[in-house]
This record gives structure tokens, sequence and C-alpha cells, in this order.
């Protein structure tokens, strides 16, 4: 079952509403993420279409071969992460406001993550490794 959230950007400019059907989320400690938003990139995975009020003021940063990385270009929240030619979206979990019982379940590109923090939750940790594999085996 799954259930329609809201989310939006800063300044109110771009809407999501968004048919999750769980409320794991994860933290990227990728170089990317951590220098697109100057820290871990916490998202809830969603594949599928979702509804987008505002698409006029997304701008979308080609940030590789095989992603995309979306922002609202009024305020600069970060929205999305979204792997090119699919449906696969990584959503920024504290854009939606109306979400409840988060889980905080993954953490990857956990060998990239730098010495200085650490989460104190439980969480299943993928090594860059881990992710080129899983990566692979889906092609």
């Amino acid at each position: 079952m799954s259930n329609q959230y809201h989310g939006s950007c800063l300044c109110g400019k771009v809407k999501l509403t968004v048919p999750f059907k769980n409320t794991q989320f994860s933290a990227c400690h990728c170089h990317t993420c951590l220098k697109w938003g100057a820290g871990p990139f916490m998202t809830l995975m969603y594949d599928g279409q979702f509804v987008v009020e505002g698409q006029e003021n997304i701008s979308v940063y080609n940030s590789s071969q095989w992603a995309e990385r979306a922002f609202c270009q009024v305020c600069g929240t970060h929205l999305y992460y979204h792997m090119k030619d699919t449906q696969h979206y990584y959503l920024a979990t504290w854009i939606f406001e109306d979400i409840n019982d988060l889980q905080f379940t993954t953490e990857v590109f956990i060998d990239k993550k730098p010495t200085c923090y650490a989460f104190a939750n439980p969480t299943h940790k993928l090594t860059e490794a881990d992710i080129l594999a899983m990566a692979a085996a889906n092609k």
C-alpha cells in the first residue's frame, strides 16, 4: 500500500506529490553528494512517476553519464538524484513534511565517508565496490 506524500522546496515554488510505498531512507557519502550538499545526501527511493508542480522552476545538472541532480532554481533546495533513462529517483528526505515513521536503514559509499562524523543508528552499510557491483548486475 502506498500513501501520497507532499514535499516542497524552501521557497514553495516546486511541490512534489509522491506515492511512496515505504518510508525507509538512506544516506550517501560519495564525494559528489558531499560536495553538492555539504554533507551526506539523505534520500527516499522511488521508482515511477510522481506529480511535480512548478516544473519550470527546476534546474537539472547532469552530474555523470548515468545520473542527474535536480534543484529549485529559485531557492536552491536539492530535490532529487535521478538515474537517466529510468524512473529511478532518490528524493531528498527532508522536503517531505507529512511523512511519519521514517526508518534510517542504509548508508552507501560508506568507505568514502569522512572520519569526522558517524550516525548512531544501526544501518546496512555498502561500499563503493558494493554499489558498482549492484549497478553492473542490473544492466
